[in-house]
């Protein structure tokens, strides 16, 4: 019984030490930091990127959204990628105004091979453009979009990830879930480690790249999680990603279950691909660095299914410890509380609170709130199964959503 106790004593400071760091630098989310100074002034000129496969229902208001950016027209073009597209998809965006390039490759359906196809043919074009936008096809996208990112690469950016917000957060408790992490995650995530000088991630959509970043190979990645995997690649060169709360972007959320579970499933074993990728990467660069960037961008790539699997073992340990005697039922009951409650009830708060500070609403959302732990019960149930199982197909979302940028901003002026 006393090596268990030994091995409790040692996940548990694991934990608490890792805990700890996040909690932290979550911290910093709440100074608010003098914006940086422009390093030059100029108007860069963008692509507009937006892989599509199938979107006949929603991209043209993506288009719309884009032709009535506030910035110079003659600076940004619209391409969309129709990717393996058996729909109207194509026809629709050529109508909305977008440059449209079709691609056909039924063994490679991801977004990385599409942005790869189309970004290594305007690398060979020697195309005249600063930087490149990247959308899926059912976002739209608020009008100071390009004009901030603009500013970003003023101040020397060079890649850039844009505030994702959500189209529909009060559609029921799984859009929602949704939501509630997002918004978690840009303040205590992506906003904190802005205003620490570390790296934050890509995050699946509305980020902005400098062209000449992915010069001459074009965008190479071979995970489930392009952007994931896009990111630790740049915090392993030295590299970071930038933040910009003020450029938005509005993404739709699934309503299903099924197809929320199967989203959710392809983002977990595109983690464990990029775990078992670069993990070693990470810690080399940890070693030869120096940096805390680098120590963040490893803890970032442990804190998912290793810390999971921390505290699976860690809650089988507290078991074996009480049916062998080592341990009273009341000290069993406060171990797997002090370790289930942060979990499922503590981020309710958290999410309340950051929503006060964001100004947002708090009773459209108590059902969301209040469903919040079985969304994340859900997703931990996703990180268990793909622990033993993680032969899934690419699934396509489907978006039928049919909202406009008006109606968006007409919502948050209520």
């Amino acid at each position: 019984m006393e090596y268990l106790y030994v091995i409790q004593q040692a996940l548990v400071w694991i934990l608490t030490i890792f805990w700890l760091y996040q909690i932290m630098v979550s911290i910093c989310s709440l100074v608010k930091l003098k914006d940086k100074p422009l390093l030059f002034n100029k108007n860069h000129k963008f692509m507009a990127v937006i892989p599509a496969h199938n979107e006949e229902n929603v991209v043209a208001n993506l288009v719309e959204s884009l032709k009535n950016q506030n910035y110079p027209k003659d600076l940004y073009d619209i391409y969309v990628i129709a990717d393996n597209c058996t729909d109207s998809t194509a026809q629709i965006a050529k109508d909305a105004g977008a440059i449209v390039y079709e691609r056909f490759d039924s063994t490679k359906k991801t977004k990385g091979y599409a942005l790869n196809w189309f970004l290594k043919q305007k690398i060979e074009e020697d195309t005249q453009y600063d930087a490149f936008c990247v959308f899926d096809a059912d976002n739209i996208v608020d009008k100071d979009f390009i004009k901030n990112m603009n500013k970003k690469l003023c101040q020397g950016e060079d890649v850039v990830q844009g505030y994702r917000d959500i189209k529909n957060p009060a559609d029921n408790w799984i859009t929602g879930g949704y939501a509630l992490f997002y918004w978690m995650m840009h303040r205590l995530y992506h906003l904190s480690r802005y205003n620490l000088g570390l790296s934050a991630l890509l995050n699946g959509t509305g980020f902005m790249v400098k062209f000449d970043v992915i010069k001459p190979n074009g965008w190479e990645t071979e995970t489930l999680t392009e952007d994931i995997e896009f990111s630790l690649k740049r915090i392993i060169s030295g590299n970071r990603v930038g933040w910009a709360t003020d450029a938005i972007v509005y993404d739709e959320q699934p309503l299903s279950f099924k197809q929320s579970w199967s989203q959710r499933t392809r983002w977990t074993v595109g983690h464990i691909q990029c775990m078992q990728k670069y993990t070693k990467d990470l810690a080399n660069g940890m070693k030869q660095n120096k940096s805390l960037m680098s120590i963040d961008g490893f803890l970032y790539i442990i804190g998912s299914i290793p810390m999971f699997i921390v505290t699976l073992l860690l809650l089988a340990i507290n078991m074996l410890m009480y049916l062998g005697d080592g341990m009273t039922g009341a000290d069993l009951i406060m171990n797997y509380g002090m370790y289930l409650v942060p979990t499922f009830f503590l981020p309710i708060l958290i999410a309340m609170f950051i929503m006060k500070l964001d100004g947002r609403p708090i009773k459209p959302m108590t059902k969301q709130l209040l469903c919040y732990p079985i969304f994340m019960a859900t997703w931990l149930a996703i990180n268990f199964k793909c622990l033993f199982r993680r032969d899934i197909e690419w699934e396509k979302i489907e978006h039928n959503r049919d909202i406009k940028i008006a109606e968006v901003n007409k919502v948050e002026t209520l």
